[in-house]
């Protein structure tokens, strides 16, 4: 019986180091799979990222397409209202004149119904951003005292700065004199 004991003994001993192995081999691919799904848990969200901004980049693309055809209208609107402003009073209610006006409207409303809109310049603190700086004159320091040329937005973003004369303070009339 003793040998049949240390057989027992044995195959137990034996079973007891292949469970240890099982275990030890089960722990290590329980690990294995764990840092699988967590890379493709990244890979995921990496490409649900990705996905959000190449969508934002349509977007901002189809939103800001016109941009070149809205600048190369600009000047255009700009020499409407130049001719509107230069019609001398004697002109005003002759049907043509009346026509000029309302095609300066229709283009301006065309435009804003695309997202431009005009920068607000006179009178308002000179802002780099949206502000070009041409001359400086005597008036309120950092304050547009007048407005050269229109600058636009198109949906929020500057696509032509206006260019405006800053007032430099009382500095210029001391030096004046």
């Amino acid at each position: 019986m003793d040998v049949d004991d240390n057989r027992a003994n044995e195959d137990i001993e034996t079973i007891a180091e292949e469970a240890g192995d099982l275990d030890k081999s089960r722990q290590e691919e329980k690990a294995r799979a764990e840092k699988y799904l967590a890379c493709w848990q990244r890979a995921e969200a990496d490409f649900d990222n990705y996905r959000k901004r190449t969508e934002q980049d349509k977007g901002e693309t189809v939103k800001f397409a016109n941009t070149s055809l809205i600048l190369s209208l600009l000047p255009v609107l700009d020499d409407l209202e130049r001719a509107v402003r230069a019609l001398p009073e004697s002109l005003e209610g002759h049907p043509w004149v009346e026509g000029v006006k309302l095609i300066q409207r229709k283009m301006k409303s065309i435009l804003e119904g695309y997202g431009v809109a005009e920068v607000e310049a006179e009178g308002r603190a000179f802002d780099p951003y949206i502000h070009e700086a041409v001359a400086r004159t005597e008036g309120e320091e950092g304050k547009v005292v007048e407005e050269v040329q229109k600058g636009y937005t198109l949906n929020g973003r500057v696509i032509r700065p206006a260019c405006v004369v800053v007032g430099q303070g009382e500095q210029a009339e001391k030096q004046d004199e």
